[in-house]
C-alpha cells in the first residue's frame, strides 16, 4: 500500500505539470476528492502559489488514503474531513498543529422516483433505516474516505449491518460513486460540493438534508517533522497560516460555482 500511494503521489505531481525534481519550497499535499472534484483547489492553490512562489502538487484520494500518505511521510500537509480519524492521526504522532478550515454538509441523494420514499425527511438515521428496510440499492464509496466513515457511522448507530445484495461498495471516489449510483437508480451519501458538480450528469436529487449529524467539517494538519525530518514543515505551516488567514478564508467563502456556496470558512482563533 505504501508503494502504491507513493506512486500515486508521483503520478499526481506529473499530472499537475511537474517537470523535474521538486523545488525546495514546493509543498506536497494529500487531500480528499471533494476538494478536487468541486473545483475548490483550482481556485485556492493558484492564489497561494502566487504568494509563496512555490508549487503545490497534490493527490486527491479518500481521507483514509490521504492520511496514509501523511503517515508514510509522502506528504507535507493534509487537508481532510474525518475528525475522529484526524485526532487519531495526531495522537499517534503523525501530525501536528491541526486547525479547522471550513465545513459543508452531507446529503442523501437518490433517483427522482424515490422508491424508498425519503423525500423531505430530516432525520438521516431514520432515512438510512428506511433504505435498508425498503430493499433498494445503496451505493457506498467503500474506500475509507471521510464520507465512507460517516456512512458507516450511521449504520453502526442504527445497529444495522448494511451488507447484502442491495448494498454495493465500489471502492471509488465520490464522483465515480455518484455516477454509478445514477446508473443503478440507487441511493448514496455525498458531500454537497461534489454532488453539485455531478448533479446534471447523474440525475440524482437531494432527498435528505439538514440533519446536524450530516455536518462535514474539514481540517488541515502538518505532518510531524519529528517523525519525518525531511518534509517541508515550514511550507506546511505557511500554507496552514494562509488558508486560515482572512485572505484564505475569504477565498473559500467566495468560491460559488453557479452562485451556490459549497464551503463555509470555519477557522476561529
Amino acid at each position: 500500500m505504501k508503494k502504491i500511494l507513493a506512486l500515486l503521489f508521483a503520478l499526481g505531481a506529473l499530472t499537475l505539470g511537474a517537470t523535474g525534481p521538486a523545488a525546495a519550497r514546493d509543498l506536497k499535499m494529500a487531500t480528499t476528492t471533494s476538494t478536487d472534484n468541486s473545483g475548490l483547489l483550482k481556485v485556492l492553490l493558484p492564489k497561494y502559489e502566487a504568494k509563496c512562489g512555490c508549487k503545490v502538487p497534490y493527490v486527491a484520494v479518500g481521507t483514509g488514503n490521504a492520511m496514509k500518505l501523511g503517515e508514510n511521510g509522502d506528504a507535507d500537509v493534509i487537508l481532510v474531513h474525518a475528525r475522529k480519524a484526524e485526532d487519531e492521526f495526531i495522537a499517534k504522532g503523525y501530525g501536528v498543529n491541526r486547525r479547522d478550515v471550513m465545513y459543508n454538509d452531507f446529503v442523501l441523494v437518490g433517483p427522482k422516483s424515490d422508491p424508498a420514499h425519503l423525500r423531505g425527511m430530516k432525520d438521516v438515521l431514520a432515512a438510512m433505516k428506511k433504505i435498508k428496510e425498503s430493499g433498494v440499492k445503496f451505493v457506498s464509496r467503500g474506500d475509507d474516505s471521510g464520507t465512507n466513515k460517516m456512512e458507516l457511522g450511521y449504520w453502526k448507530a442504527l445497529g444495522i449491518d448494511p451488507k447484502g445484495p442491495n448494498y454495493i461498495a465500489i471502492g471509488q471516489g465520490m464522483g465515480q460513486t455518484l455516477t454509478f449510483t445514477g446508473e443503478k437508480g440507487g441511493y448514496t451519501l455525498s458531500d454537497r460540493a461534489t454532488y453539485a458538480t455531478y448533479k446534471a450528469r447523474t440525475g440524482l436529487e437531494v432527498l435528505v438534508e439538514g440533519d446536524k449529524k450530516m455536518l462535514n467539517p474539514y481540517g488541515v494538519i502538518a505532518v510531524n517533522p519529528k517523525r519525518y525530518p525531511g518534509i517541508n514543515y515550514a511550507g506546511a505551516m505557511d500554507f496552514i497560516e494562509w488558508i486560515t488567514s482572512p485572505e484564505g478564508q475569504a477565498a473559500i467563502a467566495a468560491f460559488r460555482p453557479n452562485g451556490a456556496q459549497l464551503f463555509f470558512p470555519d477557522y476561529k482563533k
